[in-house]
């Protein structure tokens, strides 16, 4: 590839690459696996949804995405768009969601307020896991 087509804004940053990169080595561990080879635990809906609107709240309130892992019970989340400085401005549950083994896969209708000062509204998914740890990550669209 010619070097100038390598334009600094177009390169991914070092942070959303680790991320990816924990992701993929990490996700079949947050897939809520019980060893042995067996099936993997099955998600607790109710805790999937509160955990869900525990870390809404938390980005709605302006905290940072890390925030949770420290919280009790501990949260691990993942939101690009909370990650790359977007704030919540609101959201609404559009539905229970739907029971996928060790995830619940919840739709959410988000309105965000871009770093650039844009709002914008999102139709997007949560898969969310109960076992082994709470995760919430934001479903790849």
């Amino acid at each position: 590839m010619h070097p100038d087509r390598l334009a600094p804004e177009r390169t991914m940053p070092r942070t959303v690459m680790a991320t990816l990169f924990t992701m993929a080595t990490a996700g079949p561990l947050l897939a809520g696996c019980s060893g042995g080879g067996g099936r993997s635990a099955s998600v607790n809906p109710f805790r999937a949804r509160k955990a869900l609107a525990t870390a809404l709240e938390s980005w709605k309130k302006g905290e940072a995405i890390d925030a949770m892992k420290s919280g009790s019970p501990p949260i691990v989340a993942q939101d690009f768009d909370w990650m790359a400085g977007s704030k919540l401005v609101s959201y609404e549950v559009t539905s229970d969601g739907k029971n996928d083994d060790a995830n619940l896969r919840i739709p959410v209708k988000l309105t965000l307020l871009t770093a650039q000062g844009k709002e914008v509204e999102k139709a997007v998914s949560y898969v969310v896991s109960t076992s082994p740890s709470l995760t919430v990550f934001r479903a790849f669209q």
